[in-house]
């Protein structure tokens, strides 16, 4: 059985979900931010950047989002989260996934992890200000030209929404009003409605 070590409001949302969309035997252990504890000697023997999210597969552990996506998606091919056969879709769906990744997670974390590229105070200011623009032209980005939608490639479902989804939670936080984005808008909403994605954020609530 896989373990996936999250927690709330983080990135490791996206891989919670697609599991649960997968039908994925697995457990959810929350990791205890508040608690420092993904800086304990247990986590970081598992995890050494001390971060989430993490699964633990019966092959080893593995680490950073778009590779979890991928994972859960390849080790349950019944769920059709990625499409069959057509390796130019695959591609754009790692494309969508690691600009989502390298690019709209760091503007984000400019706000709250200015440490992590400057110690100056007013260096680390000046990047919290940044945010609401960085963020808004990523997801004007994601607007007018990826979403397909409804889903992000268009009519079916794939490891690129529940990552879509995440980010777009983000947004209030940031400075950015999604109302800005329809497209992006509706599709939070659409997520919302999901079933799977219903029962994630109940057990995360909890």
């Amino acid at each position: 059985m896989l373990t996936l070590f999250y927690a709330p409001r983080t990135c490791a949302l996206a891989t919670h979900i697609a599991l649960e969309e997968a039908g994925a035997k697995f457990e959810a252990r929350r990791v205890n931010f508040a608690a420092n504890e993904q800086r304990s000697l247990d986590y970081l023997k598992l995890n050494p950047k001390g971060r989430v999210p993490a699964l633990v597969t019966d092959k080893g552990v593995l680490t950073e989002t778009p590779a979890l996506l991928i994972y859960v998606a390849q080790t349950h091919p019944a769920a059709k989260l990625i499409p069959e056969g057509d390796a130019f879709a695959l591609a754009q769906i790692q494309s969508f996934n690691s600009y989502i990744c390298s690019t709209v997670h760091v503007n984000h974390a400019h706000k709250v992890r200015g440490a992590r590229w400057a110690d100056d105070t007013d260096v680390i200011e000046a990047m919290k200000k940044k945010v609401p623009e960085t963020m808004g032209a990523s997801m004007a980005l994601v607007e007018e030209g990826m979403l397909k939608g409804p889903w992000v490639m268009g009519d079916a479902f794939t490891i690129a929404d529940p990552y879509l989804y995440v980010i777009s939670t983000w947004l209030a936080g940031d400075g950015v009003d999604i109302n800005r984005f329809p497209k992006i808008a509706a599709h939070l909403k659409r997520m919302e409605a999901r079933p799977a994605v219903q029962r994630v954020l109940a057990r995360e609530a909890a």
